[in-house]
């Protein structure tokens, strides 16, 4: 199969249906890759006040994922950065963080001979068993691990972000909603909201490096009918991203809500785009954006304001209009009593002899 009929292959199967190990292409040059994100803290396991060492720290993790994991991940997908206030942290207070990414999955898609008969259905579900299972246990086997750097040990603790983690997703909005139904009628999310994504890959190219919402609309509708879209600048993610580690520059990246018209378009739309990084083609940036669900209302205090400031304009549109009334009305009434006023003067007739 050639490389474009592939690509159509990956872009007509159905989302819901789509495994955590594929790519998915939506439109624009632009592509969801799967890979795991992990979250690292690491603590002083001993009293030891020699300072830390980033690089040595990192190669000492990378040599442990390929010896005890078979895990064989590039320099640039682990970050480790120190500490900056290091000097004011207590004792049980963590000394660096970092971010560890696994692009490469395509391992998990190796069948064994017990699963080459299974039909692409029971397919797409094993591979969603293996990678969840997987998953659990790279975080088990990394949680707790101790780490010698030339007698200066460290703990290291791990967490997938809430972003990645669909299944805590979906419990938080079920119970979310669960508390919050009204007269007894269920309710269920119907808005996304990316963050942290390149504002001129949503652009309209050779006219503006701004998110375009045509552009912006056309990319989302992948997921399915679109009720309400919005975007916006993302600065507060740039500047917080620009204190910890420089990854990001402010007023680059764009956030995106997007409300959808049915459930299951939302539900899809969250499944596939957690746990994926977005890439454009001829780019070997990949973005690792931070998806989550509007528990706000967002588009709701939208209209609610709008609703409040035409009713302001309206209210105050209204009051300049009598008082233009009033004022019309009070001149005409003076001009009136001036021209009574002149017809009322007495007239004199001259006499003829």
């Amino acid at each position: 199969m050639s490389s474009s009929s592939s690509a159509t292959a990956r872009r007509r199967r159905p989302l819901h249906s789509l495994p955590p190990t594929e790519i998915l292409e939506i439109g624009s040059g632009l592509s969801l890759c799967p890979r795991l994100k992990l979250l690292l803290t690491f603590f002083r396991a001993d009293p030891a006040v020699k300072p830390i060492d980033e690089w040595k720290l990192r190669l000492s993790l990378l040599d442990f994922l390929r010896s005890s994991l078979s895990l064989s991940v590039p320099d640039d997908d682990l970050l480790i950065r120190k500490r900056s206030d290091l000097h004011k942290r207590k004792r049980n207070e963590p000394v660096a963080f970092g971010t560890l990414y696994v692009r490469e999955l395509g391992f998990l898609k190796s069948k064994t001979t017990r699963e080459e008969d299974r039909d692409e259905e029971d397919d797409e579900e094993l591979l969603q068993r293996k990678f969840l299972n997987w998953r659990s246990s790279v975080v088990e086997r990394l949680a707790g691990i101790e780490l010698n750097l030339e007698g200066v040990k460290f703990e290291m603790s791990v967490e997938i972000p809430s972003s990645d983690d669909f299944e805590k997703m979906e419990e938080s909005w079920k119970k979310f909603y669960a508390g919050n139904s009204a007269s007894g009628v269920a309710r269920r999310p119907d808005t996304i909201i990316v963050r942290g994504v390149p504002s001129r890959w949503f652009a309209e190219p050779r006219v503006s490096s701004k998110a375009s919402m045509l552009v912006t609309h056309t990319i989302f509708s992948v997921f399915g009918k679109i009720r309400n879209l919005n975007v916006g600048g993302d600065d507060d993610l740039g500047k917080k991203a620009e204190d910890a580690d420089g990854e990001i520059v402010s007023g680059l990246n764009c956030k995106v809500w997007v409300q959808f018209e049915h459930y299951s378009d939302f539900y899809n739309a969250m499944k596939v785009l957690c746990g994926r990084s977005m890439q454009k083609e001829g780019s070997r940036l990949k973005v690792d954006y931070e998806v989550t669900w509007d528990r706000d209302g967002f588009f709701r205090s939208v209209l609610q304001k709008t609703a409040q400031s035409y009713g302001q304009e309206r209210g105050a549109s209204m009051q300049m209009m009598a008082g233009h009334i009033r004022n019309e009305t009070m001149g005409r009434q003076s001009q009136n009593t001036r021209f009574d006023s002149d017809g009322g003067r007495s007239k004199r007739f001259r006499m003829q002899e």
